[in-house]
Formats: structure tokens, sequence, C-alpha cells
């Protein structure tokens, strides 16, 4: 059973957002229940800006979103490059005008080499591949300050470029319910154990044979045998695409490796004021 989610940062020459080249590398697995927080090894992530700064920027890093951010966040000469100057920062303090030489580079996601998704259909799973997108916006969801920083990115003239920073509350959020549930599920047990659906479909490693894969129901009393028990916690993420459809009582919570395809989805059902996970894919 997969226990731990990725905890290192994956370098690859030259690799974008989704680059296979490191596919074959498998996430270092743990068997603990620590709280899973972004690598704070400045060496490897000083190894990797190094890397990058000293890769030229493909032309194509601008078709897709995904190819632009990794290179927005690991660059910085390139991530200056690509800020509306003087950017515009809101906040319940008020908006005030950033300049450049002000800007302490957003490394983001980047330096825990995965990141998260909440959707409200896997249909928007396909915005991220859809070259007309022209706008994006980036939310570094900080749960324990219940704060969410907004990072707006549009198209202009072919190219991506950061227009805007906006820092809110949780309870501003379209997710706002969510992730006050979320916060709970991904860190009260007893909680999450009544937050579990009768029965939640499962597909993913054969905890009893590593070389095969489940496609199953398990009950409440199977998942602390089957289930993930490193969930983010503290701070997530989530990236919009485009415009978003109204808000619906499915949510799918995605994480996802950086450059080295690995994924889990959960998926949340909103039954009367509760949530309830009632699917799991590993």
């Amino acid at each position: 059973m997969r226990k731990g989610f990725y905890v290192v940062v994956f370098i690859c020459v030259g690799m974008l957002f989704f680059s296979t080249g490191c596919t074959d590398k498998k996430p270092v697995a743990s068997d603990t229940t620590d709280v899973v927080k972004p690598d704070t090894d400045t060496t490897a992530l000083d190894t990797l800006e190094e890397i990058m700064e000293e890769t030229p920027i493909p032309k194509a890093a601008d078709e897709l979103f995904d190819d632009f951010i990794y290179n927005f966040l690991g660059n910085r000469k390139f991530q200056k490059s690509r800020i509306m100057w003087p950017l515009s920062t809101t906040s319940a303090a008020g908006t005030k005008l950033v300049q450049a030489k002000q800007w302490k580079q957003e490394s983001l996601f980047l330096p825990q080499s995965y990141y998260t998704l909440i959707l409200d259909s896997r249909k928007e799973l396909k915005l991220s591949k859809d070259t007309s997108v022209s706008h994006v916006v980036v939310e570094q969801i900080r749960l324990e300050e219940q704060l969410v920083k907004s990072f707006h990115f549009d198209r202009r003239e072919g190219q991506w470029k950061l227009t805007k920073v906006s820092t809110t509350s949780v309870g501003q959020n379209r997710n706002a319910s969510f992730l006050t549930f979320y916060d709970k599920f991904s860190t009260d047990s007893a909680f999450q154990a009544e937050s579990l659906a009768e029965s939640i479909a499962f597909s993913g490693p054969d905890p009893d044979d590593e070389y095969k894969d489940l496609h199953t129901n398990i009950t409440p009393d199977d998942w602390w045998y089957y289930g993930p028990t490193d969930l983010p916690q503290g701070v997530i993420y989530n990236i919009i695409y485009g415009e978003k459809a109204a808000v619906g009582k499915k949510k799918y919570f995605l994480l996802r490796g950086i450059a080295n395809g690995q994924e889990m989805e959960m998926t949340f059902q909103r039954v009367g004021e509760d949530w309830k996970l009632t699917g799991v894919v590993e």
C-alpha cells in the first residue's frame, strides 16, 4: 500500500511541468503519519533553480499554462520578466502596488514536488490542455491561517503574465465549505472516520501484492488498511483554469506529482450539510 506521497524534489534538466523525463522515478514511501509539508532542503531547491536558470525557456512554454508555471516558479529571472509591474496586491489591509525591486521570488508548490487540485467535475481536467484558456488563478490555501492567496495569470500578446495577487479569507472562497471540511478531515482521525461513506470505491495497489492493482469497494473498517495516511495539511493549492461553473455537490481532490506522473484522486460527495468520501484512485 502506498502510505506515503511525494516528499522529494525531482530534478531533470530541461523538463517541463508534466515532462515524462522522470517517469521511471518512484515516489519515496513513508510509513509515518507525519504532516506533509513542503521540502525545506534549500540546497536541493537552489540546485533546481540553477539548472532551470541555465536552461533556455522553450517557445512552447506559453502554449499551456502548466508548462509556463513550472518555468515561472523555478526561474528567478524569468519570473520577474513575466510580472506586470507595478503589481497590484489586494488584502484586507487594502490595495498596494509592488515594484520589481520589492519582489521576492515565489516558489509556491515547487519545493514540495507535488500540488493539489479541487475540481467540481473531471471535465475540468481537459482545460489544463486547452490552449485557448487565457486566464488562470493559482490559489495558495493556508488552512491554519484561514487565508487564500490567489495569483492571477493572464495570457497577453501570446505570453503568460502574473497580473494581480489577492488575499482573502477561506470563508470568501467558492470552495469554502469543502475547505473547512478538508482541514478537519486531514487532521482529525475521529472526524475522518465519521466522514467515510458506507461503501468507498477503491482503485489502487493491493496491500498484499505490490505487483497487483485492486478495483473494489471497501468499507470504513477497511479504510485504515487501504487508504492514504499522509494527506497534505496546513497549506494546499488549487489551480483554476478559465472561468469556473457553478459549485456542485461533488468534489474531486487530486494530488499530482511534479514531472513524475504520479497521481491520487479522492472523490467527496455533499450529503445534506456534510461531505463524505466516496471514492479513491491511487
